[in-house]
Protein backbone atom coordinates (compact mmCIF):
# COMPACT_ATOMS: atom_id res chain seq x y z
CA UNK A 1 0.00 0.00 0.00
CA UNK A 2 1.68 3.54 -1.03
CA UNK A 3 1.32 6.03 1.06
CA UNK A 4 0.67 9.99 -0.04
CA UNK A 5 2.07 13.14 1.43
CA UNK A 6 -0.32 15.13 2.89
CA UNK A 7 -1.47 17.91 1.39
CA UNK A 8 -0.29 20.95 2.79
CA UNK A 9 -2.49 23.96 4.15
CA UNK A 10 -3.02 26.96 1.05
CA UNK A 11 -1.61 29.09 3.16
CA UNK A 12 1.02 27.26 4.85
CA UNK A 13 4.38 29.11 4.28
CA UNK A 14 7.68 27.08 4.60
CA UNK A 15 9.71 28.24 7.67
CA UNK A 16 12.99 30.41 7.26
CA UNK A 17 15.89 28.24 8.04
CA UNK A 18 17.08 28.62 11.90
CA UNK A 19 20.29 28.68 13.67
CA UNK A 20 18.95 25.73 15.88
CA UNK A 21 18.22 23.88 12.33
CA UNK A 22 21.95 24.75 11.16
CA UNK A 23 23.54 23.51 14.65
CA UNK A 24 21.19 20.00 14.73
CA UNK A 25 21.31 19.07 10.80
CA UNK A 26 17.72 18.59 11.37
CA UNK A 27 16.54 19.36 7.01
CA UNK A 28 13.22 21.35 6.44
CA UNK A 29 10.98 18.88 5.05
CA UNK A 30 9.28 21.79 3.01
CA UNK A 31 11.33 22.86 -0.31
CA UNK A 32 11.98 26.15 -1.00
CA UNK A 33 11.06 28.16 -4.31
CA UNK A 34 13.21 30.43 -5.73
CA UNK A 35 11.19 33.10 -4.26
CA UNK A 36 11.31 32.02 -1.19
CA UNK A 37 15.13 31.76 -1.69
CA UNK A 38 14.72 35.69 -2.94
CA UNK A 39 12.72 36.43 0.45
CA UNK A 40 15.14 34.53 2.68
CA UNK A 41 18.30 36.52 0.86
CA UNK A 42 16.47 39.92 1.74
CA UNK A 43 15.68 39.18 5.35
CA UNK A 44 19.30 38.07 6.00
CA UNK A 45 20.63 41.00 4.44
CA UNK A 46 18.16 43.08 6.48
CA UNK A 47 19.18 41.25 9.68
CA UNK A 48 22.79 41.59 8.39
CA UNK A 49 22.75 46.00 7.64
CA UNK A 50 20.67 45.90 10.93
CA UNK A 51 23.78 44.38 12.98
CA UNK A 52 26.27 46.79 11.41
CA UNK A 53 23.85 49.74 12.26
CA UNK A 54 23.81 48.92 15.86
CA UNK A 55 27.25 48.15 15.67
CA UNK A 56 28.29 51.69 14.20
CA UNK A 57 25.98 52.92 17.01
CA UNK A 58 27.86 51.25 19.52
CA UNK A 59 31.23 52.02 18.32
CA UNK A 60 30.19 56.17 17.82
CA UNK A 61 29.95 56.09 21.34
CA UNK A 62 33.35 55.52 22.34
CA UNK A 63 35.03 56.06 18.80
CA UNK A 64 36.72 59.49 20.05
CA UNK A 65 38.75 57.86 23.00
CA UNK A 66 39.31 55.21 19.93
CA UNK A 67 40.88 57.84 17.84
CA UNK A 68 42.69 59.09 20.66
CA UNK A 69 44.25 55.22 21.30
CA UNK A 70 45.32 54.82 17.42
CA UNK A 71 46.80 58.12 17.28
CA UNK A 72 49.17 57.37 20.33
CA UNK A 73 51.85 56.06 18.58
CA UNK A 74 51.99 58.97 16.65
CA UNK A 75 52.47 60.96 19.59
CA UNK A 76 51.08 64.25 18.67
CA UNK A 77 47.80 65.88 17.79
CA UNK A 78 47.71 64.65 13.26
CA UNK A 79 46.98 67.39 10.67
CA UNK A 80 43.35 67.89 8.75
CA UNK A 81 43.32 69.68 5.43
CA UNK A 82 39.80 70.10 5.11
CA UNK A 83 36.54 71.25 6.80
CA UNK A 84 34.88 68.33 6.70
CA UNK A 85 38.12 66.01 7.27
CA UNK A 86 37.59 65.40 10.80
CA UNK A 87 34.03 64.35 10.60
CA UNK A 88 34.55 61.22 7.63
CA UNK A 89 37.63 59.98 9.81
CA UNK A 90 35.44 59.90 12.76
CA UNK A 91 32.46 58.25 11.22
CA UNK A 92 35.21 55.83 9.09
CA UNK A 93 36.94 54.73 12.24
CA UNK A 94 33.08 54.42 13.79
CA UNK A 95 32.22 52.13 10.42
CA UNK A 96 34.90 49.79 11.07
CA UNK A 97 34.60 49.23 14.82
CA UNK A 98 30.65 48.69 14.50
CA UNK A 99 31.88 46.13 11.30
CA UNK A 100 34.22 44.45 13.43
CA UNK A 101 31.16 43.88 16.28
CA UNK A 102 29.17 42.82 13.98
CA UNK A 103 30.91 40.23 11.95
CA UNK A 104 30.19 37.56 13.86
CA UNK A 105 26.48 37.87 13.16
CA UNK A 106 26.80 38.88 9.65
CA UNK A 107 28.64 35.75 8.91
CA UNK A 108 26.22 33.84 10.43
CA UNK A 109 23.72 35.26 8.45
CA UNK A 110 25.43 34.42 5.54
CA UNK A 111 26.05 30.65 6.79
CA UNK A 112 22.23 30.59 7.51
CA UNK A 113 21.28 31.52 3.99
CA UNK A 114 23.15 28.88 2.35
CA UNK A 115 22.78 26.02 4.83
CA UNK A 116 19.64 24.63 3.31
CA UNK A 117 22.30 23.71 0.23
CA UNK A 118 24.70 21.69 2.44
CA UNK A 119 24.64 17.95 3.64
CA UNK A 120 25.07 17.63 7.61
CA UNK A 121 28.33 17.28 7.72
CA UNK A 122 29.18 20.06 5.72
CA UNK A 123 27.15 22.06 8.30
CA UNK A 124 28.46 21.49 11.46
CA UNK A 125 31.98 21.60 10.35
CA UNK A 126 30.89 25.68 8.76
CA UNK A 127 29.10 26.11 12.13
CA UNK A 128 32.54 25.24 14.01
CA UNK A 129 34.62 26.94 11.71
CA UNK A 130 32.58 30.62 13.07
CA UNK A 131 33.86 31.41 16.44
CA UNK A 132 37.58 29.68 14.94
CA UNK A 133 37.59 32.67 12.00
CA UNK A 134 36.31 35.15 14.59
CA UNK A 135 39.20 34.68 17.20
CA UNK A 136 41.60 34.81 14.13
CA UNK A 137 40.37 37.95 12.57
CA UNK A 138 41.07 39.23 16.54
CA UNK A 139 44.27 37.89 16.59
CA UNK A 140 45.43 39.02 13.90
CA UNK A 141 44.25 43.18 14.34
CA UNK A 142 45.93 42.14 18.04
CA UNK A 143 49.58 41.28 15.73
CA UNK A 144 48.85 44.21 13.50
CA UNK A 145 48.49 46.45 16.07
CA UNK A 146 51.21 45.42 18.77
CA UNK A 147 53.62 43.88 16.05
CA UNK A 148 53.71 45.56 12.58
CA UNK A 149 52.23 48.83 13.69
CA UNK A 150 54.93 50.13 15.83
CA UNK A 151 57.89 48.76 13.24
CA UNK A 152 55.96 50.39 10.21
CA UNK A 153 56.05 53.75 12.18
CA UNK A 154 58.94 53.44 13.47
CA UNK A 155 60.81 53.21 10.29
CA UNK A 156 58.92 55.53 8.62
CA UNK A 157 59.10 58.16 11.24
CA UNK A 158 62.82 57.62 11.05
CA UNK A 159 63.58 57.39 7.28
CA UNK A 160 65.85 60.20 6.13
CA UNK A 161 64.61 62.67 9.51
CA UNK A 162 67.59 64.87 9.07
CA UNK A 163 65.67 65.95 5.50
CA UNK A 164 62.52 65.20 6.10
CA UNK A 165 59.96 66.45 9.02
CA UNK A 166 57.03 63.59 9.76
CA UNK A 167 54.16 65.29 10.16
CA UNK A 168 51.35 62.78 8.64
CA UNK A 169 47.81 64.09 8.16
CA UNK A 170 44.59 62.45 9.83
CA UNK A 171 43.04 61.13 6.75
CA UNK A 172 46.31 59.53 5.33
CA UNK A 173 47.75 58.24 8.84
CA UNK A 174 44.16 56.82 9.94
CA UNK A 175 43.43 55.08 6.50
CA UNK A 176 46.86 53.60 6.78
CA UNK A 177 45.96 51.61 9.83
CA UNK A 178 42.49 50.86 9.72
CA UNK A 179 43.54 48.70 6.17
CA UNK A 180 46.33 47.15 7.95
CA UNK A 181 44.48 46.43 10.71
CA UNK A 182 41.20 44.84 8.82
CA UNK A 183 43.44 43.47 6.06
CA UNK A 184 45.64 41.45 8.60
CA UNK A 185 42.56 40.30 10.72
CA UNK A 186 40.64 39.28 7.09
CA UNK A 187 44.20 37.14 6.52
CA UNK A 188 44.13 35.73 9.65
CA UNK A 189 41.17 33.59 9.30
CA UNK A 190 42.60 31.87 5.97
CA UNK A 191 44.33 28.78 7.72
CA UNK A 192 40.99 27.70 9.38
CA UNK A 193 39.14 28.43 6.15
CA UNK A 194 41.36 26.54 4.00
CA UNK A 195 40.79 23.95 7.08
CA UNK A 196 37.21 23.43 6.43
CA UNK A 197 37.32 23.33 2.61
CA UNK A 198 40.32 20.43 2.72
CA UNK A 199 37.84 18.73 5.56
CA UNK A 200 35.32 18.63 2.96
CA UNK A 201 37.16 17.77 0.54
CA UNK A 202 37.19 20.67 -1.91
CA UNK A 203 40.91 22.14 -1.55
CA UNK A 204 43.57 19.63 -0.72
CA UNK A 205 47.20 20.85 -0.33
CA UNK A 206 48.62 19.70 -3.91
CA UNK A 207 47.08 22.73 -5.83
CA UNK A 208 48.01 24.96 -2.94
CA UNK A 209 51.80 23.57 -3.20
CA UNK A 210 51.75 23.43 -7.22
CA UNK A 211 50.47 27.12 -7.06
CA UNK A 212 52.96 28.70 -4.45
CA UNK A 213 54.40 30.98 -7.58
CA UNK A 214 50.68 32.66 -8.03
CA UNK A 215 50.23 32.56 -3.73
CA UNK A 216 53.23 34.96 -3.86
CA UNK A 217 52.24 37.40 -6.90
CA UNK A 218 48.94 37.66 -5.31
CA UNK A 219 50.41 38.47 -1.75
CA UNK A 220 52.54 41.17 -3.22
CA UNK A 221 49.39 42.37 -4.95
CA UNK A 222 47.53 42.49 -1.24
CA UNK A 223 50.94 44.12 0.41
CA UNK A 224 50.57 47.00 -2.36
CA UNK A 225 47.29 47.61 -1.52
CA UNK A 226 47.63 47.50 2.21
CA UNK A 227 49.72 49.72 2.42
CA UNK A 228 50.04 52.99 0.69
CA UNK A 229 54.05 53.44 0.52
CA UNK A 230 56.26 50.71 -1.45
CA UNK A 231 59.21 51.14 0.36
CA UNK A 232 60.35 47.59 0.56
CA UNK A 233 60.43 47.13 4.74
CA UNK A 234 56.65 47.75 4.79
CA UNK A 235 56.22 45.65 2.17
CA UNK A 236 58.17 42.78 3.44
CA UNK A 237 56.70 43.47 6.87
CA UNK A 238 52.88 42.82 5.54
CA UNK A 239 54.54 39.54 3.05
CA UNK A 240 56.16 38.34 5.77
CA UNK A 241 52.73 37.16 7.92
CA UNK A 242 50.83 36.22 4.60
CA UNK A 243 53.74 33.65 3.73
CA UNK A 244 53.91 31.97 7.29
CA UNK A 245 49.85 32.05 7.23
CA UNK A 246 50.07 30.29 3.81
CA UNK A 247 52.29 28.01 4.63
CA UNK A 248 50.19 26.71 7.72
CA UNK A 249 46.99 26.48 5.61
CA UNK A 250 49.37 23.65 2.91
CA UNK A 251 50.07 21.78 6.53
CA UNK A 252 46.41 21.92 7.50
CA UNK A 253 44.81 21.12 4.65
CA UNK A 254 47.14 17.59 4.35
CA UNK A 255 45.91 16.90 8.10
CA UNK A 256 42.15 17.50 7.10
CA UNK A 257 41.95 16.47 3.67
CA UNK A 258 40.17 12.82 3.36
CA UNK A 259 42.02 9.62 2.72
CA UNK A 260 39.83 8.86 0.38
CA UNK A 261 40.56 11.84 -1.63
CA UNK A 262 44.26 11.61 -1.56
CA UNK A 263 44.80 9.52 -4.91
Amino acid sequence: MSTQPAPQHPGHQPQPYSAWTAITGDEDETPLTLLDHLNDLRNRLMRALAALVIGVLLAAVFTEQLLKYLIRPYGTELQVLGPTESVVIYFRVALLAGAIFAMPYITLQLFLFIAPGLTRREKRWVYLALPATTGLFLVGVAFAWFIMVPAALGFLQDFQSEVFRAEWTADRYIAFLTSLLFWIGVAFELPVVVFVLARLGIMGPGPLLRNWRLAVVLMTVVAALITPTVDPFNMLLVIAPLIVLYLISIGLAAIAYPRALRK
